[in-house]
């Protein structure tokens, strides 16, 4: 999941709570800083395990704190914050602006080494919370009946497109409270904006934990049945094209029918050999 916000709208906080909520141990949460340790000022929450991160912030060095933290156990590991990854010393515009030669065939360099980074988090076995930086701007809002500028945030400093690789986007405001931007969860969407707290991290972590029991699909149990009467590879063949939701699951059983029927062949081959060198 991601928290999105300005400076002061509590993300770092926000998240430690949220991470306690879902793993139950302040041990068992790291946090990657890059936030000239930041992190350290809510060390009264608990104990969890800080790793600083300093410049350069390089795609490469994000993916390696992100396997130190999980080598040594952490079941929640925090990102304070993603935004380094791409507008910090030594991030991807950074080093895309110090590049010489073609624009264009520069990004072709890094966009890799970018999306190395994403799929990591992405294939990380624990719970990641990202926080994203917000561009910040002022508006004037009535308050008292005046008008008194108050900070909002906008657009987060990170590539376009990354909030479409988190399960949950929050968005955090000055007054410390998160409305949900994207919720596969379905927990949090449409709801009035809330203050993050260890509960919201329960909730995730029940929805997490959900399932249902897996019951026999009758139609997986005839193609098992067809797949054991297919007397060639090429009727195999035609059952596997012919059910391609279902080729997954059953890919196992297609294999170990064709194998069957290649042993098969090759005992009749021979048999048909010793029966001519007989015969002759």
């Amino acid at each position: 999941m991601a928290l999105q916000g300005p400076s002061g709208s509590g993300k770092t906080k926000s998240s430690l709570l949220i991470a306690y909520g879902l793993c139950g141990s302040w041990e068992k949460i790291g946090v990657i800083d890059t936030e000239n340790r930041s992190a350290d000022l809510y060390a009264d929450l608990g104990p969890y395990q800080v790793l600083p991160l300093a410049p350069p912030f390089t795609p490469e060095r994000y993916i390696e704190a992100l396997f130190v933290c999980q080598n040594a156990g952490m079941q929640v590991i925090i990102i304070d914050s993603v935004s380094h990854e791409w507008e910090g010393i030594g991030g991807i515009l950074e080093t895309h602006s110090g590049m010489i030669g073609n624009s264009f065939t520069n990004w072709s360099k890094l966009t890799p080494r970018h999306n190395a980074f994403i799929q990591t988090l992405l294939q990380m076995d624990v719970h990641i919370i990202g926080t994203i930086r917000s561009k910040q701007e002022y508006v004037l809002a009535e308050k008292n009946g005046k008008q008194v500028p108050e900070k909002v945030g906008m657009k987060g400093i990170t590539r376009e497109g990354l909030d479409y690789e988190f399960t949950l986007v929050f968005d955090l405001d000055i007054a410390l409270k998160a409305k949900s931007t994207k919720d596969r969860t379905q927990l949090f969407f449409g709801k009035p904006e809330f203050i993050p707290t260890t509960d919201t991290g329960s909730i995730i972590l029940k929805w997490c934990n959900q399932g249902i029991t897996p019951t026999i699909n009758p139609v997986i149990e005839d193609i098992k049945l067809a797949i054991q009467n297919c007397n060639s590879t090429d009727e195999l063949l035609a059952l596997y094209n012919a059910n391609p939701i279902l080729q997954d699951a059953l890919n196992s059983e297609f294999s170990k029918r064709k194998q069957q029927i290649l042993e098969t062949n090759i005992v009749n081959q021979n048999n048909f050999s010793t029966n001519i060198i007989v015969n002759n």
